[in-house]
């Protein structure tokens, strides 16, 4: 296995000392790593892997320097325009080291929506002209792997990537661990959210924990999941989905529980909620202020005002809570509204040291929630 102060340290020694993107549980070893070691001007946890990108760009042009940019295989599609449109040697040259979890990788048993990322994680890097190699577990190999990456990006002012397959890193926590202050769980908001709602109500819920706890959830109080669009890939698309569900079943409520993380990587589309109005569309943003199922690496949720932001993008009923009774309150008021509702839920980091994973596949999800919602 590789330490992770060990590869931080070839980094460094290599010129790179500026590092952007988002967490990856195959990665959250050296994440942590860095967010623990690199001073703050140095490293950004950014909305998505196209703004890391952009924050890459950026540093080298004001440095001259070689950053780093890191993310899960799923981010590579956030990434495609910035790096060929931008990055490219065709359009700026700008270059840089991208670091990639390979989740899903081929004969490596994982969740199903890392199945498909994992088996074309490779091809798109091909595709974009990106060269790449699987970063050894063997730390006596990783000198000659630096030198013929940098000896790449050097020469011809571009991009090259490690590949980073599970297990590759040596544990290591976070010590810059910083509390979030909460009243109640995220999974004890779910369960005041999932029992206040009737039986019409369709969830859309975002990939990660919530959606695990809203399925176990189901479970604990005999209920069915037919309901639940449990949103398991596609981090930040979860508010789009239920938008469209909202616009078209006008004649039931549609709830979407939201995360920070997942909220800020694709903020655009709150603008786009707020545009359209839906008056059945309640959209709880569950804020800890962490990418909990990644290691618990801080965004940015707790530093900037979820509701302001709302009312910028014209919701009309915009609500925060702390507690379970503010919760409870705010659900009542969202529902006598009738108007399009945000409610921003302040809870805790972390989650059961039990919690499973969805029993069903996706497809069935899928088709279940169609029957649910009579579209099939």
């Amino acid at each position: 296995m590789i330490r992770p102060s060990y590869f931080y340290d070839l980094l460094i020694k290599n010129g790179t000392d500026f590092f952007a993107g988002v967490p990856d549980s195959l990665l959250k070893n050296l994440c942590a790593y860095i967010t623990d070691t690199a001073p703050a001007d140095k490293h950004i946890i950014s909305a998505n892997e196209g703004s890391a990108t952009g924050l890459a760009t950026g540093y080298h042009l004001a440095t001259g320097k070689i950053p780093m940019i890191y993310m899960q295989n799923s981010g590579e599609g956030n990434m495609v325009n910035p790096l060929m449109s931008i990055a490219d040697p065709d359009v700026y040259s700008i270059p840089m080291l991208i670091v990639i979890g390979w989740r899903g990788e081929p004969g490596v048993h994982d969740e199903p929506q890392h199945v498909k990322q994992g088996k074309v994680t490779c091809d798109l890097l091909d595709a974009m002209k990106v060269p790449y190699e699987v970063l050894s577990e063997n730390e006596a190999d990783l000198p000659s792997q630096f030198e013929k990456a940098y000896k790449y990006i050097k020469e011809n002012k571009a991009q090259y990537a490690f590949v980073i397959r599970k297990g590759t890193f040596d544990e290591y926590k976070l010590q810059n661990n910083v509390p979030v202050e909460g009243n109640m769980s995220r999974e004890e908001a779910i369960e005041k959210i999932m029992l206040s709602a009737d039986d019409k109500t369709a969830f859309v819920s975002t990939t990660g924990m919530i959606s695990r706890e809203l399925y176990e959830l189901r479970d604990k109080h005999s209920m069915d999941h037919s309901r639940d669009f449990l949103t398991v890939g596609g981090m930040g698309h979860a508010s789009q989905i239920a938008l469209a569900i909202a616009m078209q079943k006008k004649d039931r409520a549609v709830f979407c529980l939201d995360g920070d993380g997942a909220s800020i990587m694709q903020m655009g589309g709150m603008a786009t909620i707020g545009s359209r109005k839906p008056s059945n569309y309640i959209h709880f943003v569950l804020n800890n202020g962490a990418h909990d199922s990644v290691g618990g690496q801080p965004t940015v949720g707790r530093e900037i005002d979820f509701c302001k932001i709302a009312t910028g993008c014209g919701y009309e009923n915009v609500l925060k809570a702390a507690t379970l009774d503010e919760l409870d309150a705010a659900i009542k008021g969202a529902k006598e509204s009738k108007k399009l509702s945000f409610i921003e839920v302040l809870v805790k980091k972390g989650a059961r040291k039990d919690l499973g994973r969805p029993k069903s596949s996706p497809i069935e999800n899928k088709q279940e929630l169609m029957k649910f919602l009579g579209s099939r």
